[in-house]
């Protein structure tokens, strides 16, 4: 039998055209046959939806990850504030299928509390574990950005914020993904309006854990696989920060906007 060797077997593997998926291209992306050449598309002659559609697992958050949003957060729930922040916090979020930019979410019945959270999303591009801090940025596929949805009143129900985090429909994504070196992540402009009126206005440089931290810690307990989808956490100005609260209402529109990404606007209704 022929010996083949390791390099003409990876030159024998045909490169893939094209996919419909998102979490494929992602997996694969090496694999791809990325042509400069392709005709492009004008962006007024598409509907845009979610960049990725299903996430291959839930998908992990950091909680109270900017001092400010901290502190309004304990104010809330009338805690004490712990400004020295040793430790990150990690939870996950069920997303069975993320929202479409633009596209609308229903308030329902089971919240009086629905508040919003422009969040800055990163997506792992390869399988990570035991990442250091000097090469945990080389794991990165690129950057999204999200409306991180919460039910307040669910999550102090149960005393925890997976459900309240979770409800169908409330992880929208967009309006793409931002290839990883394409811009500076740690030095972002990051705003949310509602109705036009701006509610959060701060810099992602104000993590307090960032993108390198998160990844090296994650990646120590268990892999992080291709694909993965981490939202870094919140500025202040959310509705729970004011006084009395601001929750959503049927009617509202909330629009995200992280500086090189784009913009991402949710309607909300009863």
């Amino acid at each position: 039998m022929q010996d083949i060797s390791e390099n003409k077997r990876e030159d024998m593997i045909a490169p893939i055209e094209a996919t419909h998926d998102m979490n494929e291209l992602i997996v694969h992306f090496e694999s791809f046959n990325l042509n400069a050449s392709t005709p492009r598309i004008p962006l007024s002659d598409v509907q845009l939806l979610a960049p990725i559609k299903s996430p291959l697992q839930d998908v992990i958050c950091l909680g109270i990850n900017y001092m400010e949003h901290a502190k309004e957060s304990a104010r809330f729930k009338k805690e004490i504030c712990d400004t020295k922040r040793e430790e990150a916090i990690y939870f996950s979020k069920r997303v069975n299928e993320c929202t479409n930019p633009n596209a609308s979410f229903s308030i329902g019945a089971k919240t009086t509390q629905l508040d919003y959270e422009v969040e800055l999303v990163v997506i792992i591009g390869k399988d990570c574990t035991h990442a250091t801090r000097a090469n945990a940025m080389d794991f990165v596929f690129g950057y999204s950005m999200t409306n991180d949805i919460s039910a307040r009143d669910i999550q102090l129900k149960h005393k925890q914020w997976y459900a309240g985090k979770s409800l169908e429909g409330s992880f929208p994504l967009g309006p793409c993904i931002v290839l990883r070196d394409s811009l500076n992540p740690h030095n972002l402009t990051i705003k949310s309006y509602v109705n036009n009126q701006l509610r959060q206005n701060s810099n992602t440089s104000k993590l307090i854990f960032d993108i390198p931290h998160a990844i090296c810690e994650l990646s120590s307990y268990f892999t992080l696989k291709a694909g993965s989808i981490i939202s870094m956490g919140t500025p202040d100005g959310v509705g729970m920060g004011f006084n009395p609260p601001k929750f959503l209402k049927a009617g509202d529109v909330v629009k995200c906007e992280i500086e090189g990404i784009g913009i991402l606007q949710t309607f909300f209704r009863a």
